[in-house]
C-alpha cells in the first residue's frame, strides 16, 4: 500500500481552503458572517495560541447554513479535480490511502472517484465540529493503525516534514513540492 498525503501533495493549494473560498462565493450569507470570528482565531493560532483543531472548528462554522452540503461538495469537486496532480494520476493504484488532516466529507467524494481509501479528520458535516482530534502528525500514524493495524506501507508522499511520522513508518518517502517529487530528506530508502 501507498499512502499520501493530500493537500500540498497531490492537490494544490490545499482543499480546505480552496472549499472555503467556494463556499464564500457561491454562499457569501453563510461564510461571512462567520468571518470576522475566523479571523480573529486564525491570528490566535499563529501566535500558538489556538490549536488547530479549534481553528479548523471555526472556519467550518458556516456549514450549518449550507441548504445541501453533499450537492455543494459534489459541485466543488466538479470545478477542483483538476487540481490533482498528473504526477499522482500516472501512478495511482487501488490499494492506495489518502491521509490527510481535511475532513473526510470533503475529500471522500474524489477518493471514491479516485477509487482510493481515505483517512482524514471527522468533522461533522452539519456543524463543523471535529470528533477526536485533527487528523495530521503523529495523530495520522495512530489512525492509520487503528485501521490498518498489521499493515505497511511501501512509499509515503508528502509537501510537509511535519508529516515525518508517516514517513518514518513507511519502506520509502517523498517531499512533494508541486510535482517536483524528491526522497525524504535524511530517510534511507
Amino acid at each position: 500500500m501507498n499512502t499520501y498525503d493530500f493537500d500540498k501533495t497531490i492537490f494544490y493549494p490545499d482543499s480546505s481552503y480552496t472549499f472555503y473560498i467556494y463556499c464564500l462565493k457561491n454562499f457569501p450569507g453563510a461564510v461571512l458572517p462567520t468571518a470576522p470570528k475566523s479571523l480573529a482565531k486564525a491570528v490566535a493560532y499563529k501566535r500558538g495560541e489556538l490549536s488547530a483543531k479549534l481553528l479548523k472548528e471555526q472556519l467550518f462554522s458556516f456549514l450549518p447554513k449550507i441548504p445541501d452540503i453533499d450537492a455543494a461538495v459534489l459541485r466543488f469537486w466538479e470545478e477542483n479535480k483538476r487540481r490533482i496532480a498528473p504526477w499522482y494520476l500516472a501512478q495511482k493504484a487501488e490499494d492506495d490511502l489518502i491521509i490527510s488532516a481535511s475532513p473526510e466529507f470533503l475529500l471522500a467524494p474524489i477518493c471514491k472517484e479516485l477509487g482510493v481509501g481515505l483517512i482524514g479528520t471527522r468533522m461533522d458535516k452539519h456543524t463543523g465540529k471535529i470528533s477526536g482530534e485533527n487528523c495530521h502528525d503523529k495523530e495520522k500514524v495512530r489512525r492509520f493503525r487503528e485501521a490498518y493495524p498489521e499493515a505497511s506501507t511501501e512509499n509515503f508522499y508528502s509537501d510537509s516534514l511535519t508529516d515525518s511520522p508517516m514517513a518514518d513508518l513507511a519502506d520509502k518517502a517523498y517531499l512533494v513540492n508541486k510535482n517536483d517529487v524528491r526522497p525524504w530528506p535524511g530517510k534511507v530508502q
